[in-house]
C-alpha cells in the first residue's frame, strides 16, 4: 500500500509561509509528478512528506495512518535524492544492503534482497565494484537500488537526474518508468522539467508560489490548462500567447495557441511577421517570428525541411478549434 493524503498541510519558516494550505491525494501505485520553477516549493512539500521537514499545520496521512508526527523512518518511505550519496569506500553491494544492515535484517536476507534489487536494476555484473568505477547512471541506480530494498510504501525522488547529462537523462527516465510499472509502487517524483513531468507521470501536480494550480494527467494539463500560468510552464516550446484587440475579437482578455497549431503561409493569414531564428532539429524546425505591430515573438512548429530565410515576411493562422481563451486575471475561460 502506498495511499498519500495532505490535509489543510502548511509550511512556514517564521513569518514566511512558503506554502499555504493545500490538500492533496495520492493513491496507491500512482507515479505522481510534483513540477514547477524553482523556489514554487516542490521539494519542501516532497520533505514534509517524508518526514524532513515538520508541517506547520495540517494532516498527512500514509495508507490511512496520521503520520504528520512520525519520524522519517517510521513513514516506510525511501527517499532518492539528486546526489547519490553513496559510500565510496563500499561496494556496491554493501551500499545497497547498508539500510539493511542498519534495520538489523540476518546477513541471508540482505543478500536476498540485494541480489534481487540488482537484477531489477540491471546492476548484478557491479555489485563487487565501487562507486568511483561507475558511471553517472550506474550510481544513480545504486541510489534507487539502496531505496527498492527496504521495500518502502512510496519512492520519493527529489530531482534525481539533475547530475546527468542530457543523453543519460533520457536513459534513466525510461528506466525509472519501467521501474514503477515492474514495482507496482507508488513514486513521487519531482523536478522543475516539464519534459521529464510530461513523460513519466500518471498525474502532475503544478506548484507556483506554494499553491497548487492544477492536478491532472499530462494530457490533461497539454489540453486543458486552468489558467496563463500552466498553459505557458506545460509544453516545450511554450504556448503562445497575445492580448488586446486580438484576443477581445475571440471574447476574451488573453488568447493562447501552441506552436504546432500555427499554419505558416507566404501569402495569406491572421498574423503578419517575420522569420528572426530558425531552430533546424532534422525532423523539425522551430520558427522565432517576430508579429508585426508590435505584438510579440510566435513560436512555429513546423516541417524539417521548412524553406524559410531570416527576416523573410511570413503569415500565421491558428487553429482556431484549438485556440485557449484566458479572463483577465489568467483563469481559462470555457
Amino acid at each position: 500500500m502506498g495511499q498519500i493524503r495532505l490535509k489543510a498541510v502548511s509550511k512556514s519558516f517564521g513569518d514566511v509561509e512558503v506554502i499555504p494550505p493545500l490538500d492533496l491525494e495520492i493513491g496507491d501505485g500512482e507515479f505522481v509528478v510534483f513540477v514547477g520553477p524553482s523556489g514554487c516549493g516542490k521539494s519542501t512539500l516532497l520533505r514534509l512528506i517524508a518526514g524532513l521537514e515538520d508541517a506547520t499545520s495540517g494532516c498527512i496521512e500514509i495508507d490511512d495512518v496520521d503520520a504528520t508526527i512520525l519520524a522519517p523512518a517510521k513513514r516506510r518511505l525511501a527517499m532518492v535524492f539528486q546526489s547519490y550519496a553513496l559510500y565510496p569506500h563500499m561496494t556496491v553491494r554493501a551500499n545497497m544492503a547498508f539500510p539493511l544492515r542498519m534495520a538489523g535484517i540476518e546477513r541471508d536476507e540482505r543478500k536476498k534482497k540485494v541480489e534481487a534489487a540488482a537484477r531489477v536494476l540491471n546492476l548484478t555484473e557491479y555489485l563487487d565494484r565501487r562507486p568511483g568505477q561507475l558511471s553517472g547512471g550506474q550510481r544513480q541506480r545504486v541510489a534507487i537500488g539502496r531505496a527498492i530494498v527496504r521495500e518502502p510504501a512510496a519512492f520519493l525522488f527529489d530531482e534525481p537526474l539533475s547530475n546527468l547529462d542530457a543523453a543519460l537523462r533520457v536513459n534513466m527516465r525510461l528506466e525509472i518508468s519501467e521501474l514503477h510499472r515492474n514495482l507496482a509502487t507508488t513514486m513521487i517524483y519531482v523536478t522543475h522539467d516539464q519534459v521529464e513531468a510530461m513523460t513519466m507521470a500518471e498525474k502532475i501536480v503544478v506548484l507556483q508560489g506554494g499553491r497548487i494550480e492544477q492536478v491532472g494527467s499530462p494530457l490533461d494539463l497539454y489540453h486543458a490548462p486552468c489558467n496563463v500560468f500552466v498553459a505557458g510552464f506545460i509544453g516545450s516550446p511554450r504556448m503562445n500567447f497575445i492580448s488586446g484587440a486580438e484576443a477581445a475579437r475571440h471574447g476574451a482578455s488573453t488568447i493562447g495557441i501552441r506552436p504546432e497549431h500555427l499554419a505558416i503561409s507566404n501569402e495569406e493569414g491572421t498574423w503578419q511577421g517575420r522569420v528572426g531564428i530558425a531552430e533546424h532539429l532534422g525532423s523539425e524546425t522551430f520558427l522565432h517570428v517576430h508579429l508585426a505591430e508590435d505584438q510579440g515573438t510566435f513560436t512555429v512548429r513546423a516541417g524539417g525541411d521548412v524553406d524559410l530565410g531570416h527576416d523573410e515576411t511570413v503569415h500565421l493562422t491558428p487553429d482556431a478549434s484549438r485556440i485557449h481563451r484566458f479572463d483577465a486575471v489568467g483563469q481559462r475561460l470555457a
